[in-house]
């Protein structure tokens, strides 16, 4: 049971990036997957959820109309596409596993994290 994270790196502010995590060991179309990322000297803080089936998404304000995560479950694979970064939005991004049809905004609400792909926004 692992995720791992790809698609990081360094860009440009106003620049864009696709993060993208595959999933492997569970039914991955039950569950609602998260990204998660996290600053230097910050704590980990919530990005965005997709549920189960795709049709409901949630994202924190600072990501809003510039983040859109997707899943696509044939391929057990959640995407985070970022577009008009900026430099704080420099920080690891982790995927992770949510519940079991059920949604979270907190960390604690995710049991299965990826390793993290560093994302540098140069201004």
């Amino acid at each position: 049971v692992q995720l791992a994270e790809s698609g990081g790196g360094l860009v440009q502010a106003g620049g864009s990036l696709r993060l993208s995590c595959a999933a492997s060991g569970y039914t991955f179309a039950m569950y609602t997957m998260g990204w998660f990322r996290q600053a230097p000297g910050k704590e980990r803080e919530f990005v965005a959820f997709i549920t189960w089936g795709g049709s409901t998404t949630h994202y924190a304000d600072a990501v809003k109309g510039r983040f859109t995560i997707s899943r696509d479950n044939a391929k057990n694979t959640v995407y985070l596409q970022m577009n008009s970064l900026k430099p704080e939005d420099t920080a690891v991004y982790y995927c992770a596993r949510g519940g079991k049809f059920s949604v979270s905004v907190v960390s604690t609400g995710y049991d299965l994290w990826g390793q993290g792909t560093q994302v540098t926004v140069s201004s």
